[in-house]
Parts: C-alpha cells; sequence; structure tokens
C-alpha cells in the first residue's frame, strides 16, 4: 500500500514531534572530575595532596537551577573514593549521594557517574570526598548554582562572583591523620589555615619565605558577590577584608536578610555569599584573613590564613596589623547572637516566581521530635568512638536502601534512640526510621568540649533555635517560627544545644552527621531512612541506577570495568543517535515522495 505525501508528511512531523517530547525538559549539563595524588607545599611543606583534573582545590562546578548534572567521577587514587554534595538536595535520589550508607564506594582506577537534578535550588554549595579522611587532603571544589534568567536576584547584579575555599590544614598527609585517630589519639592544632589552596601572604616576619598565597584583583566602585565555604577538617574560621563591609546575601540557597558585619563566623561545612563593595582608597592593598575560633588562642595565632585582595590601580602592598578578630572571650553570647541574626528574606523569590517564606513552617504541627546528644569522644572496645545518643556508627557493608531493593537482611537495624540514652555508649548500624512527610523537630544537645556542625543530606532545614545549657520543653518558647534561616549545616556550640525543623518529604536514605571530621570519622552520625508506605510503584523514589555499584552481600553482582568511560561522550553519543535516526526517517520519506 501507497501512502500519499500529505500522510508521510504528517509522519514525518509525528515523529519529530514524538522525539521532541521523548527528549525535551530541563537542559543537561556534563563534568569529568579526575582526582588524583599532586605533591603541592601549601605551608611551605612538601605534601601530597588530593587534586581535581590537575587543580587543587578543583575547579568550581556551575550550573542552573533546575539542570540536570552528569559528573563522571574518575578514581586515580590507590584507595576507594565517594564524593558527596553537601546542600544539594538529591530530590528522589539518595541513590546519588555520594556516602558508604548510600553509595558503594568507586575502587583505585575506576570510574563512576553521579546523575542527579539541582530542581528548585539556588545558591552556594560544594563538593567533598566522603571517606577515608581524605577530604583532610582535598578533593573539594566549589558547587555554584545560578537563578534561572526569569528569576531576579534581590540585589543588584554583582560586577564579578568569586569563590573562595577556606580551612584549616595539617601538613601531615591523611593517612598519617587517620591513624593517629585509629590508635586513639588526637588530631592537635592543624599547622595553618588555606585560602583557595594557599597558604599565607607574609603578613608578619615568622611567615617563611616561599608561600603562595591567593590574589583577588577588583576594580573600585565595582561589587562584588565573594561566595565563602569552609571545607576545613574541624575549625570555624573567623572571615573578614579589611576596612570593607560584608554584605551577607546568601546562606547554602537561601536568600538572607542583607545586614552589614565587620567580620563573620564560618563553621566548618557552611557555606555564604557576601556582596562587598569596594569602596576604600587604592593607597594600598588590603588584607582578607581567615583565624581559628572557639580555641585555646595560644599558638592559634600562627594559624592564620591571609590573602590579599588587591584594586587594579593599587599603590602598594598591604602593611601593618591583621584586623582585629571578634573580641568576645569573655562574652560567649556574641557568637550566638550573629547566628541568630541570619533570618530568611522572605521577600526574595529564591529557584521559583513566589517568594521562599510562602512555606509557613511555625504553623506546622510536629510529629516526631529526635534529641540527638553527643559527647566527647571514648573508648569502645579499645578504639576510640564519638557517637549520637550512645551509638557510635559503623557503616553497613551494604548501603541501605540497595539492602531494601535487594532483599538483604541485617545490613541495618531501625532501631536509633529518639532520645539520650543512659548506658555506656556501644558500636551499632541503628538509623532512624522516620515517617514520610512527617514534620520532625530535630535538637542537637552538644554536650563535647568543641564547638561542632551538624549537616543533614537531603535537606534544607529551618534552625530555629540555639542557646546554652542543656533543651527542655520550655526551650521551644524561644523558637523563631517566622523568619529562621533554611539551611542544610547548622553550628552547635559546646555546653548548648541547636533546634531544628525539617519537613521529611523527600524519600530514601539521608545522612545525618557532624561535619568535623575528626569526630564523623569515629562514627557520629546515622542515617534517616524514609520511605513512602503507599507508594508500590516506586514513583515517589526513582529506581535504582543502572550503573549502581555493587558490594557487601551484593558484591557478586557487580561485573568488572574494563575501561574510563567519559560522561561527556556518553551524551553525546545519545545525541548522535537520535540525529542519525531522524535523519535516516527523514531521507526515506524523502525517497518515497519522489
Amino acid at each position: 500500500m501507497t501512502l500519499s505525501c500529505r500522510t508521510l508528511l504528517l509522519l514525518c512531523w509525528f515523529y519529530i514531534g514524538l522525539l521532541g517530547v521523548c527528549y525535551a525538559g530541563d537542559p543537561f549539563v556534563d563534568y569529568e572530575l579526575e582526582f588524583s595524588y599532586i605533591t603541592a607545599s601549601p605551608l611551605g611543606v612538601p605534601q601530597q595532596v588530593i587534586a581535581v583534573n590537575g587543580e587543587f582545590p578543583g575547579p568550581t562546578l556551575n550550573v542552573t537551577t533546575n539542570y540536570n548534572v552528569v559528573v563522571n567521577v574518575i578514581n586515580k587514587l590507590d584507595e576507594s573514593l565517594l564524593i558527596t554534595w553537601p546542600g544539594i538536595e538529591m530530590r528522589r535520589s539518595s541513590w546519588q549521594d555520594g556516602v558508604l550508607g548510600t553509595n558503594c564506594p568507586i575502587p583505585p582506577k575506576w570510574n563512576w557517574t553521579y546523575r542527579f537534578q539541582v530542581k528548585d535550588q539556588i545558591g552556594s554549595y560544594h563538593y567533598v570526598p566522603s571517606i577515608n579522611f581524605q577530604r583532610a587532603a582535598g578533593g573539594f571544589g566549589g558547587f555554584v548554582i545560578t537563578n534561572r534568567k526569569i528569576i531576579q536576584l534581590p540585589f543588584d547584579m554583582p560586577d564579578g562572583d568569586i569563590v573562595l575555599t577556606i580551612g584549616d590544614w595539617y601538613t601531615r598527609n591523611h593517612f598519617v591523620l587517620r591513624d593517629s585517630l585509629d590508635t586513639g589519639k588526637h588530631l592537635g592544632m592543624p599547622n595553618g589555615v588555606l585560602i583557595n589552596g594557599k597558604g599565607p601572604f607574609k603578613y608578619k616576619s615568622s611567615v617563611p619565605d616561599g608561600i603562595n598565597h591567593t590574589t583577588l584583583n577588583v576594580d573600585p566602585g565595582k561589587t562584588y558577590r565573594i561566595r565563602v565555604i569552609n571545607v576545613g577538617v574541624s575549625t570555624c574560621l573567623n572571615f573578614r577584608i579589611q576596612n570593607h563591609n560584608l554584605v551577607l546575601a546568601e546562606a547554602e540557597g537561601h536568600y538572607t536578610t542583607q545586614q552589614n558585619y565587620s567580620s563573620f563566623d564560618i563553621h566548618v561545612g557552611q557555606s555564604y555569599s557576601f556582596l562587598v563593595h569596594m569602596d576604600q582608597n587604592a593607597s594600598s592593598d588590603y588584607y582578607i584573613v581567615a583565624s581559628g575560633r572557639f580555641l585555646n588562642q595560644t599558638g592559634w595565632q600562627r594559624v592564620t590564613g591571609v590573602a590579599i585582595l588587591q584594586y587594579s590601580n593599587s599603590n602598594g602592598k598591604a602593611s601593618g596589623p591583621l584586623p582585629d578578630p571578634p573580641n568576645d572571650i569573655y562574652d560567649h553570647s556574641f557568637a550566638m547572637n550573629q547566628a541568630m541574626s541570619i533570618r530568611m528574606n522572605n521577600s526574595a523569590s529564591g529557584a521559583r516566581p513566589n517568594p521562599q517564606g510562602s512555606f509557613h513552617y511555625g504553623s506546622i504541627k510536629v510529629t516526631d521530635t529526635y534529641v540527638l546528644r553527643t559527647v566527647p569522644p571514648l573508648k569502645i572496645n579499645g578504639k576510640l568512638r564519638a557517637s549520637f545518643n550512645g551509638i557510635s556508627f559503623v557503616n553497613p557493608n551494604t548501603p541501605v536502601r540497595l539492602a531494601d531493593n535487594h532483599n538483604v537482611k541485617g545490613s541495618y537495624k531501625l532501631d536509633f534512640p529518639k532520645m539520650p540514652v543512659n548506658r555506656p555508649p556501644l558500636v551499632d548500624r541503628s538509623i532512624i526510621n522516620a515517617t514520610y512527610k512527617g514534620f520532625a523537630e530535630i535538637i542537637l544537645q552538644n554536650n563535647d568540649e568543641v564547638v561542632q556542625s551538624f549537616h543533614m543530606d537531603g535537606y534544607s532545614f529551618f534552625v530555629v533555635g540555639m542557646d546554652y545549657g542543656n533543651w527542655s520543653e520550655n526551650s521551644r518558647g524561644s523558637y523563631n517560627r517566622w523568619d529562621a534561616i533554611a539551611r542544610s549545616t547548622t553550628q552547635v556550640f559546646p555546653g548548648g544545644w541547636t533546634s531544628i525543623l525539617v519537613y521529611l518529604d523527600n524519600v530514601g536514605a539521608w545522612n545525618l552527621r557532624t561535619v568535623n571530621l575528626d569526630r564523623w570519622y569515629l562514627g557520629q552520625e546515622t542515617y534517616m531512612r524514609i520511605i513512602n508506605p503507599e507508594d508500590h510503584d516506586q514513583k515517589t523514589e526513582l529506581p535504582v541506577p543502572n550503573n549502581a555499584l555493587f558490594c557487601g552481600a551484593l558484591g557478586h553482582l557487580q561485573k568488572p570495568q574494563r575501561t574510563l568511560y567519559s560522561a561527556g561522550s556518553t551524551i553525546r553519543e545519545q545525541s548522535r543517535w537520535k540525529l542519525l535516526l531522524l535523519m535516516a526517517f527523514a531521507a526515506v520519506v524523502y525517497m518515497m515522495m519522489f
């Protein structure tokens, strides 16, 4: 039967339309990140660091709201690797979270491709290694999600966008550092503080010669958005720029009310955006400082990161003393008041056209309360361990949701205590059996001796209260129920508590952890397992990815990997085949018509 030209044309347009429907949607962006060792001397001492694509720190990944992100991670280290994405919510896909409870590690000389969507997110984030204490050696970089063009910024478009990573640093490599913890020792004082992977400017004679420092080149009269991320091991750092105001504009993906600060405390794992106007004269360069906080200051004066802000018409080098840090040795309320001064900008649009403040969290009834208490590390069965509620977590051999999917029994326990327990701590695989679409109140009670950062993967939560002493039900009277900042990492001061509220609508298994690397390594973490009991067709959660790695009880399912494929080439091949299919069909139609 011969088809008419009209019918053929209609079929052609039908198939073209079908291809468009099948492959339309949010754009894809792909990256390839190769993790390898290089030798660097950030503090003047040659040492082995983890580079990303040959860079230390690694490159900043720039994407736009709602983009589908494909990152091919190539592991050229001599040990297993996992990369996690703090603050990226990974909607419905904890498979991509990059921690041991959700992913099998990437073996040496292998690669693995992460695929996730930055759905309805904007702001300043980062990526870091999550296992083997590797974060202490590098392997980190910035991750920036910009607004869609249709969404207006709540401030004038800056003249430039700058990412700064800051963090405490040891000249001992990460193998030695983790061995110290394994043998019951503490890490001790770090050797310095790095700014963008470089050591301090020679601001005083005791700083050794030959250390490279970071310089930010700016133009007078312009305003820059400076994103600052603390990727360090365990030290809160006070950030300041000599003679310049820091206008806080964003905290981990949420716009804040814009307030001026002369200096700002940035805890481990936290990220902020500041608007900095270059309104000073150019008689000289200016110091950028990141110095330790909440520490015994004896000896810590040398552990200071110093970079340079240089105007394009500068007349000379910076000199003289560094700008002073906060003078609050006898006023412990200063840091807490600064933390609680960070408020959500409820009139600003975020990733969506409607204002972020349209979610009235303060009027929602709490369904579950968890009190997570931390204490100083102590020995359990002869090994130094850290804990939440008397549980020092040991990661399952088979990741949580992978075990669920393959009916592996005994991989973990759903008996994590909601409240602190009155017994000696123990090592276990207990996780939280959380309620899907529950509204949880989580109180972080820090009975440890150091300030800590707490992080929750897969979510942003509202930081509604913090204080010194022990939390009680009466503490709820001090909660901010209107414009508390939403974020994924918060500080908990020693001898104090922080309270957060979170709506548990993102299914999967999500890591709760102390970001302080020593405590995390020693077991101060757990997971929230959040499953939709009515989801029989697995529509709420994305299925197991077809490139999933297998380990533990499922290790026999893993096939050998022969080559390190490129994520980018995979996408390009798919596009090429779609184009060839369309061209072939059009050619057939053309020949039948004529």
